[in-house]
């Protein structure tokens, strides 16, 4: 099993990328995401990967961060989402908004990946919901630290989640507020987000 590459950048492609490593040239599928965020052919780059094996083929994919690679997995774990949908879906969307997406159920929102339309976006959201406690996710959205998806602290997540809805953020962080002062600071974020939607919506 291949977990990691590390090596100089050789080459890109629409879709993968070639790592040299120590004189190997290994040829991984990428999102357009880890692609972009590889550098300049001829720099030092770390990948994380996945390896494909079937019976006709070995193949790698590979990930500029690991929390993509989690991603990748719970993705490919969907009934009708194979590798080529999976990179799609990571394409388009940023592991944090994956995970407002699924933990709210905007299947909209993951039907923007090219080959998802809303059935598929909704069995996607509808799988994985009770399976995202085990994918970290960026604290408060972009950059930072990485906080665990179940557990504790999730309000900044929560207050993303109902902005991304369309609530304000004043309306977003009092019913947030209110519904973790009812909850306790233990909350799972799902139940945070529901308890927060419903509040606000009052």
């Amino acid at each position: 099993m291949i977990a990691k590459l590390k090596g100089r950048l050789d080459s890109t492609g629409l879709d993968h990328a070639i790592i040299d490593v120590g004189g190997v040239g290994y040829l991984v599928g990428a999102s357009s995401r880890t692609l972009a965020a590889l550098g300049p052919v001829g720099e030092a780059v770390t990948v994380h990967t996945e390896m494909l094996v079937s019976e006709d083929s070995i193949r790698l994919v590979g990930f500029a961060r690991a929390e993509e690679r989690d991603w990748f997995r719970l993705l490919t774990s969907v009934q009708g989402v194979g590798s080529r949908v999976a990179l799609a879906i990571l394409s388009a969307l940023e592991p944090a908004e994956l995970h407002r997406s699924v933990a709210t159920g905007d299947k909209a929102m993951i039907a923007r990946a090219n080959g998802v339309g809303p059935k598929l976006a909704q069995r996607i959201a509808n799988e994985l919901k009770d399976k995202i406690g085990a994918v970290p996710t960026p604290a408060g959205g972009v950059g930072g630290g990485f906080a665990a998806v179940s557990g504790g602290g999730h309000s900044a997540d929560a207050i993303s989640a109902l902005q991304n809805l369309g609530f304000k953020p004043a309306e977003a962080s009092s019913a947030v507020a209110a519904a973790e002062g009812e909850l306790g600071e233990d909350a799972s974020l799902d139940a945070l987000v529901r308890l927060a939607l419903r509040k606000a919506a009052k």
